[in-house]
């Protein structure tokens, strides 16, 4: 390469790429990473100073590969023990841990931080929705109209869906909002997953998908308040839920009361036999057009020859979240209350045309689950009122038709 007098000097990449391998060993490509320190979760750097693996691999370098920095190559993590080594092989937990949460801190559609409290007592999950950080422009401006979903997996969606208020035009959200689901067993805590989907609010057009993050609710422990830090993903493409079989449709609160008959010194005055409350409903699946419905209960004693044990409560309009409080009495002997079944369905009121049917749960010695068990808690506990709730299905009991 020869330089003109007074001219600057000037090498071109092919000429820099040769200076750079020769004259020594080839040395394999770095990944770009290499080049940028990073800490580590214990704070520790993890990445080599490009000058100490320069100065390791020249002909003149010595042997240890440290250089003044006292950082090491990737090339030579097992030249020193100690944090701050790594090799190009190994990967590096970025994760960000919140209270046992796992989290990547750096993701293309954003963060998202909230409280999960179940309260055991009263079977309510309290969902605190904290903040949301550096979530994907989704409008003109660069910005977005942000709020969050929720839905309880399995369920249907649009029972169970709760949400927070509107954030305008932001990409770092604060919403310090607390949803609360009711009625929420300590076996939905094993087998649910609460789903977290973050939206734009369009007010002319349909509102937008930014992205969701999903929990398992056994993660959460009784009476203890866990905070998460996730990252916002896509949903899975697999998913279908309307695939499911048996499709939730809501919850219903139910007491039993089993009096055995009164003594001749009784003088409280309540006959002996069972007393069925009908508490309140709650996440019904909507039938009507409005997005709710008109529910109703019926209890039934079956097997009924007589067709005298219907009883029906009032018509609540339009709630997904009825309160009835109504409490209705069947006088019957504990050896004939062990051969029957306790049918309860819950109907969407229509006027003028067929009742519809939202779902319903039975109670007997042959039944399974939460109803099997507070059948047989009312049995053992006699002059006790045993509460729980159940879960509805969209599975038509057999001796129920439509109205």
């Amino acid at each position: 390469m020869t330089v003109r007098k007074g001219k600057k000097l000037t090498i071109s990449i092919q000429e820099h790429m040769a200076i750079d391998v020769c004259p020594g060993p080839i040395r394999p490509i770095r990944q770009i990473s290499a080049y940028f320190p990073r800490l580590s979760p214990t704070g520790e750097p993890i990445s080599p100073n490009p000058a100490a693996s320069l100065s390791a691999h020249s002909p003149g370098g010595g042997a240890s590969g440290v250089g003044s920095s006292g950082l090491l190559s990737p090339l030579q993590s097992g030249a020193r023990g100690g944090g701050g080594t790594l090799s190009l092989s190994s990967s590096v937990d970025t994760s960000v841990d919140i209270q046992s949460s796992d989290s990547d801190d750096c993701t293309a559609l954003g963060t998202l931080e909230f409280e999960l409290h179940y309260e055991r007592a009263t079977s309510s999950l309290h969902c605190t929705i904290l903040r949301a950080k550096g979530l994907k422009p989704m409008d003109f401006n660069g910005l977005a109209d942000p709020y969050v979903k929720l839905h309880l997996l399995p369920g249907a969606c649009k029972a169970n869906k709760l949400k927070t208020k509107t954030v305008r035009n932001s990409l770092n959200p604060v919403w310090n909002e607390t949803l609360t689901y009711i009625g929420i067993t300590e076996e939905d805590m094993h087998r649910k997953t609460l789903r977290l989907s973050v939206c734009d609010e369009d007010k002319l057009t349909h509102n937008e998908f930014i992205g969701e993050s999903r929990v398992a609710l056994k993660r959460v422990k009784p009476d203890q308040t866990k905070r998460f830090y996730t990252c916002l993903e896509h949903p899975p493409p697999w998913e279908n839920e309307q695939l499911q079989c048996l499709e939730e449709r809501g919850r219903l609160l139910l007491s039993l009361l089993f009096l055995p008959p009164p003594t001749e010194g009784d003088k409280e005055g309540r006959h002996g036999g069972l007393y069925v409350g009908v508490q309140r409903c709650a996440h019904l699946a909507a039938m009507d057009v409005n997005g709710f419905s008109d529910p109703y209960v019926k209890t039934y004693l079956k097997p009924d020859v007589q067709k005298k044990s219907k009883h029906k409560t009032a018509v609540i309009k339009k709630t997904l979240n009825p309160e009835f409080n109504e409490e209705f009495f069947y006088e019957i002997s504990l050896s004939e209350l062990v051969r029957k079944t306790l049918e309860v369905t819950v109907w969407d009121y229509d006027l003028g045309r067929s009742n519809d049917f939202i779902g319903g749960v039975c109670l007997s010695c042959q039944s399974q689950g939460d109803a099997l068990r507070h059948w047989m808690d009312c049995l053992r506990n006699k002059g006790q009122k045993v509460e729980r709730w159940h879960v509805l299905t969209n599975e038509l009991p057999q001796s129920t038709g439509q109205e």
